[in-house]
């Protein structure tokens, strides 16, 4: 549920002169809500519309975070000629399925139909800076005041007991915390990241829950980089997954060595 927003923290501490647009993928932040599923190959068609309107010839320098990476990387593999360097913030694909999961998939996203997702409601935005100065223990209450203005809406959601409350929520389409019916496969992506020429940077959060679930899964992280073929990793000390917001001076200083 990150909004473009949250970069303006890294955006601060860039000590170099960029052309920088950062836009709300769709659901999220002020961009237009769909109340249904969401697909990544929507996504894509967005991010292809946004790069032919401000960039529409030459290359391009990407740098996404979490489902932004993801979607960064498959766009490079599908139109490599278009990006010039690309940048991964804890953007490394979904977890790996198996086909006997579709069933209960299905199942799932059925049971969503009939009963749409609801997202929790906080009493006021300081409640809301709360849950995540308690969630992320490197964010600074500064920050966190300063995302719950970007991070929030005043809506309708669902309190602790279960019950309909008007308040403070999450700013971005319920429907993004829905599951899709169709099963992610990584052989698709891992296809896709074959096809990349430009140089590509992985770059993750030490204290990580997604370095953490990759350490469940012996192997699966060499696998995938080694789909790259120009492939080069930072980590970024006394962060967790939203490591922009957590140490955006560190996150700032990659993009820069990386990408200037």
């Amino acid at each position: 549920m990150d909004v473009s927003a949250s970069f303006q923290f890294v955006v601060d501490e860039l000590q170099q002169d960029w052309n920088i647009v950062t836009p709300d993928w769709r659901g999220f932040g002020p961009s237009e809500w769909l109340g249904r599923s969401y697909f990544f190959a929507e996504h894509l068609g967005d991010l292809e519309a946004i790069l032919n309107h401000y960039a529409p010839t030459g290359q391009v320098r990407l740098a996404g975070h979490s489902m932004g990476g993801i979607l960064s990387c498959l766009y490079a593999g599908i139109r490599p000629e278009r990006v010039e360097k690309l940048i991964t913030l804890e953007g490394f694909g979904i977890a790996p399925t198996q086909p006997d999961m579709a069933p209960e998939r299905y199942r799932q996203w059925l049971g969503q139909l009939d009963k749409p997702p609801r997202m929790h409601v906080y009493r006021d935005r300081a409640g809301f800076a709360h849950r995540l100065l308690k969630t992320d223990r490197f964010l600074t209450p500064e920050r966190a005041d300063f995302l719950a203005i970007h991070l929030a809406r005043i809506g309708d959601g669902i309190n602790r007991a279960g019950e309909h409350r008007h308040g403070i929520v999450w700013n971005g389409d319920p429907w993004h915390k829905a599951s899709s019916p169709y099963l992610f496969r990584l052989e698709e992506s891992m296809a896709v990241w074959q096809q990349i020429t430009c140089p590509v940077h992985w770059v993750a959060g030490r204290e990580s829950w997604v370095i953490r679930e990759f350490a469940t899964r012996p192997g699966d992280w060499e696998a995938r980089q080694a789909c790259f073929a120009n492939l080069s990793e930072a980590w970024v000390e006394n962060a967790d997954h939203m490591l922009h917001h957590d140490q955006p001076a560190q996150v700032a200083q990659i993009i820069e060595a990386f990408l200037g």
